[in-house]
């Protein structure tokens, strides 16, 4: 892949260890909303899309979707630099990758805020060259434009980009966009829960981008 010059990264799960505090936060939601109780499963199936997809079921027209996220924020702020940490060598590589010359690029479910303050906890602050957040499209991952929005704004082509992420919803954007796909394999899910995806490149540990990017 040495044709590659624009690495875009997913936030949780890929480059940031959030997992844990995400399905706390959710299941705090249920608790003070007496929601019905989902699986981490089903919390998990849906990690990579905005809370407004997770809450969507429970939208009664009437602020109720609002109120829900408003609670889940609230919670998620107040634990996360307890909670939050990179996984171990990404910051490392995040870093080679952009001396190596390639430009780098963050396409998150997550809105800006929350991105920019995990980025800024792990040690990943001004690492981005740009920052596609929840709050900045239309339509989110598993949608193209999140991806084709992070490349307009870089002026790159979609055949010099990769997409690196770690659920289902990274992959489909990537491939609905045109560009190269990475699935990593240390965020929560399996290969057997990825492949159907059908990502162009595996990576195991983040030092394998490395070699997958090549350079």
């Amino acid at each position: 892949m040495t044709s590659i010059r624009t690495a875009l990264f997913d936030l949780d799960g890929t480059l940031i260890d959030s997992v844990r505090l995400i399905l706390e936060s959710y299941r705090h939601a249920e608790q003070v909303h007496g929601l019905p109780p989902r699986t981490d499963e089903e919390w998990l199936r849906g990690l990579g899309t905005p809370l407004r997809v997770q809450f969507a079921a429970h939208d009664d027209g009437n602020g109720r979707l609002e109120t829900l996220i408003a609670t889940y924020r609230e919670y998620n702020l107040a634990h996360h630099d307890r909670m939050v940490s990179a996984y171990p060598g990404v910051v490392d590589v995040v870093r080679t990758i952009r001396a190596r010359g390639c430009r780098t690029g963050l396409v998150t479910s997550k809105n800006r805020q929350g991105a920019e303050r995990g980025l800024r906890l792990v040690g990943l602050e001004g690492t981005m060259d740009v920052i596609i957040g929840a709050d900045d499209v239309v339509n989110p991952k598993p949608h193209a434009e999140p991806v084709e929005k992070a490349l307009a704004l870089l002026g790159e082509s979609r055949e010099r980009a990769v997409f690196i992420g770690d659920s289902v919803h990274d992959v489909h954007a990537g491939r609905a966009a045109g560009v190269r796909t990475i699935a990593v394999l240390w965020g929560p899910f399996s290969r057997d829960h990825l492949a159907p995806a059908a990502p162009d490149h595996w990576a195991e540990a983040p030092a394998e981008l490395l070699t997958i990017l090549g350079g």
